[in-house]
């Protein structure tokens, strides 16, 4: 059914409780797992992340929880702006939803906008919503809502929740399969967590990607409406090829420091027709859209940080689309996601002429190797590079080397060395 609006009434009162009074049913109904994401429920959130990385059903979460305290579903407003039911609502139409909420209940209503990126300038009514002290809940898919000028234009009055998909240990919980000390030292559970990580490890963690067979096949729809959806159909963009190519490329190239002009020119190499202005856009639209993020050289000066980049995908199951037998790359791109996620803008890679360290955590001075295994390494770069950078750099305290399945523990040169494998390290990493 299609939305019915009135020039001079706006927007039809019964379709919009029709859409409200659906959401319920559909909140009551659906499967939530625990995630480890809190809300003050004082405070207003524009919650944004990855497309399908399970934003909408946080907000489910909040919805039931103020229910169970007390709260009635009359006062539970709840839009999601990708219903068709809604094809459209514009900026002005915010006030039908104020008048509905009057309607079904004289107590102070609780709103959640689902996908309300969809709907241009709602920041405007975000902030008046906010300014006149209401509780409101926001989801959306694209970065800009980010963006300096949106922080701007909200004022400080939303906090931002940054949702990804599941990290291992959720990953776990949502298969309910216990991950506790006693279990991780027993065979028998240490060997099922293990077979379950080499899921998580090749398919990710996207929730829904759980109750599919064909895992691989549901992360390529997932991938395809981030790029056709999020990146290409949101910024105009007609060279489906180039784009496509594009992140072909910045996947292959994932461990590697990439700049725009090597980009552009293996697109070239390769026959894409593609200018230069247009990778650095397009690059820019997969960041906005979260397929990928930049680690950026603790070491380099303020442009070549900005330009030269390592990207990483925001889920295993994304990368893994692209390559064949890549495990190293794989490994080293959970550990990138798993660090962003916990560590953001003080996550940086070293390089310099002496050493070079994968990952490089600001925060807590810890310096990460990721190596698919110790064994049968000639060059000892991963240990080589450590023990470097602890007697030249002050800011290290911790060094650690993540591999597939190897556990120990060095001491070289009078440095410190845990040997951690990757899926307990998940699990470990608060």
């Amino acid at each position: 059914m299609s939305v019915i609006f009135d020039m001079e009434l706006g927007m039809d009162h019964s379709v919009l409780k029709n859409v409200i009074f659906d959401q319920h049913e559909i909140i009551k109904a659906f499967h939530i797992v625990e995630r480890e994401y809190e809300f003050d429920l004082n405070a207003n959130y524009v919650v944004v992340g990855l497309r399908r990385a399970g934003k909408s059903t946080l907000l489910y979460k909040v919805a039931r929880d103020l229910t169970a305290s007390g709260v009635e579903w009359n006062q539970i407003i709840y839009i999601n702006f990708e219903d068709e039911r809604l094809d459209g609502f514009t900026l002005q139409d915010f006030n039908d939803i104020l008048s509905v909420q009057a309607e079904l209940s004289s107590k102070k209503g609780w709103f959640f906008f689902d996908e309300i990126q969809n709907v241009d300038g709602w920041e405007k009514f975000a902030r008046r919503m906010a300014d006149s002290k209401e509780h409101v809940f926001i989801t959306g898919s694209n970065a800009k809502m980010l963006s300096s000028e949106i922080e701007e234009r909200l004022g400080g009055r939303f906090l931002t929740k940054y949702v990804t998909p599941y990290n291992f240990r959720e990953f776990l919980a949502a298969k309910n399969v216990d991950y506790s000390e006693k279990s991780i030292s027993a065979t028998k559970a240490g060997g099922l967590i293990r077979r379950e990580f080499e899921e998580y490890f090749y398919f990710g963690g996207f929730p829904e990607s759980l109750e599919h067979k064909d895992k691989r096949g549901y992360v390529s729809s997932v991938y395809q409406k981030i790029l056709l959806g999020d990146i290409a159909s949101r910024n105009n963009i007609r060279n489906n090829m180039g784009l496509k190519l594009l992140i072909k490329k910045i996947a292959e190239a994932v461990k590697d420091e990439v700049s725009y002009s090597k980009l552009y020119n293996v697109l070239k190499t390769v026959g894409v027709n593609i200018s230069k202005d247009s990778v650095i856009d397009y690059t820019d639209y997969a960041q906005t859209s979260y397929l990928i993020f930049p680690v950026r050289n603790y070491f380099s000066k303020f442009v070549e940080k900005e330009t030269t980049p390592k990207y990483y995908f925001n889920d295993n199951g994304l990368l893994n689309l692209f390559l064949v037998k890549e495990e190293t790359r794989l490994l080293e791109n959970l550990v990138a996601l798993s660090l962003w996620n916990k560590f953001g803008g003080d996550l940086y890679f070293l390089r310099s002429k002496n050493f070079d360290v994968d990952f490089f955590v600001e925060e807590d001075g810890t310096l990460y190797q990721a190596a698919w295994s110790l064994k049968n390494i000639s060059d000892n770069r991963e240990t080589d590079s450590l023990v470097l950078a602890a007697k030249t750099m002050k800011e290290a305290r911790r060094f650690v080397i993540i591999t597939y399945e190897e556990e120990n523990s060095l001491q070289i040169d009078g440095i410190q060395i845990e040997v951690l494998p990757v899926w307990k390290w998940l699990i470990n990493l608060n």
